[in-house]
């Protein structure tokens, strides 16, 4: 399928990529506990660009030591041995000249590292831990509901982790705004019940994704991208699906496009992408962010499959396609293409001893 959609080139805004496949962020909990990247992860993302993907999007990334953190062995960019690590990365993933995007994530109430977490509001979170990902098992502890002071933390943690990504060598960050993690716990009706500022109508719910592009914007310079992940499931609520559909699309897109993203990640976990990308109506938020606001927009979500992805990018739902697990089985899925070489499913036995690389 040498015509492939996937293969083609994209430029738009400060993106230019050689085609359109990215590899989606993927936590794989592989420092030794001190959050520096090491030369094992350096090995891992090089193959994706010897694997002639686009983009390559990292793994979340904590912004700071206060409550941030989801996982034991999570890298991290809140210092100075981080930043050094990172950099070893880079240069091993840039001899392909790929463009590598850093995810900046905080946990909030999903911390498997933390227990003492903070959150929108103080309600325990849904079901129980991520197996694999930490020893921590079980329920996860109730969070204390974040005072102002503890939110500029956060923005702060944001800001000071995008400038050092960008001295690090990244092309840009991502926002993972996604997922159930604290950004996305904002966004969520059910676990925001603040009455201040940050909480209510969807629009104030939003305020704080908000905030952190624009001042990543504003403390970072010339072409560095600033990217945002969104999506409806959450990593312990797969089917939830956003209350009043495309009309909260429409807030959530524009007020993102507003603050000045230059690209929307919507994400599709677990169960494909017309699970977690349509709305109960059957209508596609990709393609609503995309017809809205002009940007590049990523999807994913079983997009492996050549024909799954042909589709989605000829029927216009996303400009991108992003690859997880089936990065993890084809990291070499864009060459795949073109040779019109089989593709391989994603094996579960993959994780059997947990999601470390």
């Amino acid at each position: 399928m040498t015509s492939h959609l996937a293969l083609k080139p994209f430029s738009a805004g400060k993106l230019s990529l050689t085609n359109r496949s990215v590899v989606a962020p993927m936590s794989r909990v592989s420092t030794l506990g001190d959050g520096i990247p090491t030369k094992a992860m350096a090995d891992y993302y090089a193959r994706f660009a010897k694997g002639g993907f686009g983009m390559i999007i990292t793994e979340g990334t904590y912004t700071d030591r206060h409550f941030s953190q989801a996982y034991p062995n999570q890298p991290g960019i809140t210092d100075g041995r981080q930043l050094e690590g990172w950099k070893h990365v880079i240069e091993k993933v840039k001899m392909k000249e790929t463009p590598v995007i850093l995810q900046l994530m905080h946990a909030g109430a999903l911390s498997q590292h933390l227990t003492d977490t903070r959150a929108p509001s103080a309600i325990e979170p849904l079901r129980t831990m991520l197996a694999g990902y930490s020893m921590k098992q079980g329920r996860f502890p109730r969070p204390q509901s974040m005072n102002l002071a503890e939110i500029d933390q956060v923005i702060e943690g944001f800001v000071l982790s995008a400038q050092r990504a960008q001295e690090a060598g990244f092309d840009g960050i991502e926002i993972h705004s996604a997922n159930g993690y604290l950004l996305d716990q904002f966004i969520t009706d059910y676990t925001n019940m603040r009455e201040d500022q940050y909480g209510g109508p969807l629009e104030n719910r939003l305020r704080l994704t908000c905030q952190i592009i624009k001042k990543i914007r504003q403390y970072t310079q010339g072409d560095f991208v600033v990217g945002v992940r969104l999506s409806q499931g959450k990593v312990n609520d797969f089917d939830y699906l956003w209350a009043n559909g495309l009309e909260d699309g429409k807030i959530i897109f524009q007020s993102i496009a507003d603050a000045g993203a230059d690209y929307i990640h919507f994400a599709s976990e677990g169960k494909g992408f017309d699970h977690g990308c349509l709305t109960r109506e059957g209508k596609s938020l990709p393609k609503l962010a995309k017809d809205l606001t002009g940007l590049p927009v990523i999807a994913n979500g079983g997009l492996h499959i050549p024909e799954e992805a042909q589709r989605i990018l000829q029927d216009e739902h996303a400009d991108l396609i992003a690859l997880g697990t089936g990065a993890l089985s084809n990291p070499d899925w864009p060459l795949k293409l073109e040779k019109q070489q089989e593709v391989l499913d994603f094996d579960p036995a993959y994780f059997a001893d947990g999601v470390a690389i």
